[in-house]
């Protein structure tokens, strides 16, 4: 079934939905051609400083040589939103990052908790920054952030290190396809339980209110953040950290 959905992905054009989508309930959160149904994180409108529709994706335009908070993000961020919230759901999208590129797709994200949290550029946060759980979209070899396990793309970011080595693969095949071309991810989010898909396999797994996730969540850069593993209808957000990736065929569907 998985293989089956790979190969109708790569012959079906990207930012539509077949019919057997359509009748499953999917909807498409990026139409190819506008940023219509998004908004900046703490803005009424799009960041068009930070995002623009290229050839039937979106583009984080890289920020440059700007002032920057300790981790590498622009101190003025502009973290786009979806202007619609979810609670159990099922995501769908494509990624690819430019050498040396960090950002990710967040998800369980509440736009108040994120600026009284830092996002309003309180706390020493940027401006603009979702907190949420983070699915992590990075160049593995070149950024800093892959050198940890739990900031490789596809962990759940600095709780989960994904596995990506390849179900059957004689070898340590890679899961992560090379920097400039694109990847195939899914989260999935019902009840307390998350899953982080790449390429076609599961890399992550995990419950909210278990021993272990309270204990990941004790240990991580969130542990000081009041109820930030707590399960809520969230928006998704697509992170500025600055660096120039890529996004399409973003779809979801409700579970």
């Amino acid at each position: 079934m998985i293989a089956a959905v790979l190969i109708l992905s790569l012959i079906q054009s990207p930012n539509t939905l077949t019919a057997s989508e359509r009748a499953s309930g999917w909807q498409l959160l990026f139409d190819g051609r506008t940023l219509a149904g998004w908004r900046g994180l703490g803005y009424d409108t799009v960041p068009t400083a930070h995002w623009v529709v290229v050839n039937g994706t979106i583009k984080k335009i890289a920020s440059g040589d700007v002032p920057r908070v300790a981790d590498g993000r622009p101190l003025v961020g502009g973290d786009l939103m979806t202007v619609d919230s979810f609670a159990d759901f099922e995501l769908s999208f494509e990624w690819k990052v430019t050498p040396g590129a960090n950002s990710g797709v967040k998800y369980n994200v509440s736009e108040t908790m994120s600026l009284a949290q830092g996002g309003a550029g309180t706390q020493g946060g940027p401006t603009h920054s979702a907190l949420g759980f983070e699915y992590q979209v990075l160049d593995d070899d070149r950024h800093e952030d892959g050198k940890l396990p739990s900031h490789r793309s596809g962990a759940l970011y600095d709780l989960i290190a994904p596995n990506t080595q390849k179900v059957g693969a004689q070898h340590a095949a890679p899961l992560l396809h090379p920097v400039g071309e694109w990847n195939r991810s899914r989260i999935v989010f019902r009840g307390n339980h998350g899953e982080h898909w790449l390429n076609g396999q599961k890399v992550v797994e995990f419950e909210l209110g278990t021993a272990r996730m309270d204990s990941l969540l004790a240990a991580s850069k969130y542990k000081t953040i009041p109820g930030f593993g707590e399960k809520r209808r969230g928006h998704v957000v697509l992170q500025d950290h600055g660096d120039e990736v890529y996004f399409r065929d973003i779809k979801v569907r409700p579970l």
